[in-house]
Order: C-alpha cells, then structure tokens, then sequence
C-alpha cells in the first residue's frame, strides 16, 4: 500500500466517526432513566453499567486518546447516569471528540495505551466499533434501533474480524454467533462479536 492509499484510507475514516457518534448520541437521548437497571446482552452488565463504559471510551476516552493524554481517575469512576442530563452531556462530549479528531496531526503516528503503542488510524477504528457495537447494545436493551451505513457496517465488520481474538481474551467478546452468510453485514459483525443480533434482552444470562 502506497503512502496516498494509507493516507486516503485514514480520511475515509472520519466519516464513520461522525456518523456513528452522531447515532450513538440520538440512542443516548432515547434511554429513559427508568430503563437504566434492566440487562443487556452482555452478561453482568444492566443498562447502567453499560452506559456508563460507553461514556467513558466513546467519548471523553476518544477525545484524550486524540489529544494523547490519559483518562483520570475521577472519569473512570465516575457514574455519568447520576447526572439527570447525561445524554446531552455525553452528546456534548462526543462532539468535542470529534472535533479533536478533525486535526490531521490527530492520525498521524501512534498513540500510548501504556502497556502498548498503537498507530492513531488503527485505534481511531476501534474505538468507531466501540461506538457502534456499544450503541446497538444500549439501543437494543432499551427498545431501541442502532443504524448505520454499509460503510460504517463493513469498518465495524473489519475491527471485529481482525481484533476479535484480542477482545476475547479480556472478555470483551464472546464466541461468534452463527449467522445466514446473507445476513447484513452490521448483524455480521454484531455476530462476530459474540452478540445474537436477532436476539431479544430478556434476562441477566450469558449471551
């Protein structure tokens, strides 16, 4: 791959990050507080819990990891869901993340997970798959739709093909779900993550 299709491929990129924020935060404004203590498919883990990761990573976590600095101990303990406002305020912050993004030196180079160095486009698409897996498990959890384009899908499809073995081995993921090989590629990828993406939320049970 030449240093132009490197380049170009880290511009197509940031659409998805505005898309998949943007969705992420019209979910976000869907979740009423009395759906915050009911499960998800993650096993553990209710509305709350899950709300409260997806804030931290999806939006102040990709706002520092732009800027290269490291989430505080205050953030990471934090309970967002305690702020009766937290939709707007995680909508709020999500366009302050994007906006860091926006700065090209943002993709350039690597980024300093402290155990590890990663370059800044191949986190940039995690953490895009983060937004949209995490989105589809809070939508679904509170009787919601998570959209997204066949371009969003297929990136998201991508990460999960490519890191999915790293995610499962700090419990990230499940084993991969089967699925139709017609199905649509996001219910791929929702698949392939260890998620039924045709399956209801009923109980606290190991999907």
């Amino acid at each position: 791959m030449s240093n132009h299709d490197q380049h170009q491929d880290t511009n197509d990129l940031y659409p998805y990050m505005i898309e998949c924020a943007a969705e992420a935060a019209r979910v976000a404004r869907g979740v009423t507080s009395d759906r915050l203590d009911d499960p998800t498919h993650c096993p553990d883990w209710d509305v709350r819990a899950m709300v409260n990761h997806w804030v931290l990573y999806t939006s102040h976590g990709m706002e520092h990891r732009a800027l290269r600095k490291q989430l505080s101990e205050e953030l990471t303990a934090r309970d967002f869901t305690a702020d009766p406002e937290w939709a707007e305020a995680y909508a709020a912050q999500l366009d302050r993340a994007v906006a860091a993004w926006s700065d090209p030196a943002a993709w350039e180079g690597e980024v300093d997970l402290g155990m590890a160095k990663m370059p800044a486009d191949e986190l940039a698409s995690m953490i895009i798959k983060e937004l949209a897996v995490h989105g589809w498990d809070v939508a679904t959890a509170t009787g919601q739709q998570y959209r997204v384009s066949d371009g969003a899908a297929r990136l998201v499809l991508d990460v999960v093909e490519k890191h999915g073995e790293l995610y499962r081995q700090y419990d990230g993921f499940a084993d991969p779900v089967p699925v139709p090989d017609d199905a649509p590629v996001f219910e791929r990828a929702l698949a392939s993550s260890g998620r039924d993406p045709r399956q209801q939320v009923t109980s606290k049970v190991d999907h």
